[in-house]
């Protein structure tokens, strides 16, 4: 199967690390134009500089919605419409698991902006050039806490996780007649930035051994498994999938 995206333009966003940057340096592996998106600049020169000339940074947080209306207007300006769009920015900012009674609104709708309005607005300001072409791939990165509980105990985590996966499945229909695709892929747990690195070093080698065991393939995943599947959701080859939460954990 020789996945290729030879004239097209991908927005990556949350490509600081992790996914974010296994999934832009692929794209762009395969000639894509790709305009990464972060508030982590650091992060994001350090995935151009990996990904090549093709890659281009913007600081970018998408909880705010007229900032993200700029950001894809500028791209549009320069390369038509947006053709893929991977709604990576989230996880935890910085958060770790407390009690329900002691998580404050701010606490709450900062994870909400960072994994579902930033979903949401990035959607809906490519949705209009993609209506344009009749054509376009949206992927969304959820999380296996989406589809269960969170290993981190966040509330607001796993709720949001959830909600992508509840607007993932609405806007395929919605945006299915202009032959836009809408899916989800659906991390287990990886090794992919600081916050993972610290919930992998707080298990100890007991959990750490437990975690492995409880994989059918009884091993850790890398973000490159990841980006593989969002390669395969944004080509030609997924024309005819769209709704549809795929897992990428090893077996669960």
């Amino acid at each position: 199967m020789n996945i290729t995206f030879e004239g097209r333009t991908a927005i990556v966003t949350g490509a600081g690390h992790g996914f974010g940057r296994a999934i832009a340096c692929a794209f762009a592996e395969r000639g894509a134009k790709v305009h990464i998106c972060d508030v982590n600049g650091e992060g994001m020169a350090a995935t151009a500089a990996t990904a090549g000339a093709k890659c281009h940074p913007h600081i970018l947080d998408v909880g705010n919605r007229d900032a993200v209306q700029q950001v894809v207007s500028a791209i549009e300006a320069e390369s038509d419409a947006v053709d893929i769009l991977v709604n990576n920015a989230g996880g935890v900012r910085g958060q770790v698991g407390r009690p329900l009674e002691e998580i404050s609104q701010a606490d709450w709708q900062t994870i909400f902006d960072a994994n579902l309005s930033g979903a949401f607005f990035l959607t809906q300001a490519v949705t209009p050039g993609m209506k344009r072409k009749r054509y376009g791939r949206v992927i969304n990165i959820s999380s296996g806490a989406g589809l269960g509980i969170s290993l981190t105990g966040i509330q607001a985590y796993a709720s949001a996780k959830a909600g992508q996966i509840g607007l993932t499945r609405q806007l395929a229909h919605e945006l299915g007649p202009w032959g836009i695709t809408v899916n989800n892929v659906a991390p287990g747990f990886v090794r992919s930035n600081p916050t993972t690195e610290r919930q992998w070093e707080a298990m100890g080698a007991e959990g750490q051994e437990r975690l492995i065991q409880s994989i059918a393939l009884k091993r850790l995943g890398a973000p490159s498994d990841i980006a593989a599947m969002v390669m395969f959701f944004a080509s030609d080859h997924a024309g005819w999938i769209s709704g549809q939460v795929i897992s990428v954990d090893g077996g669960r």
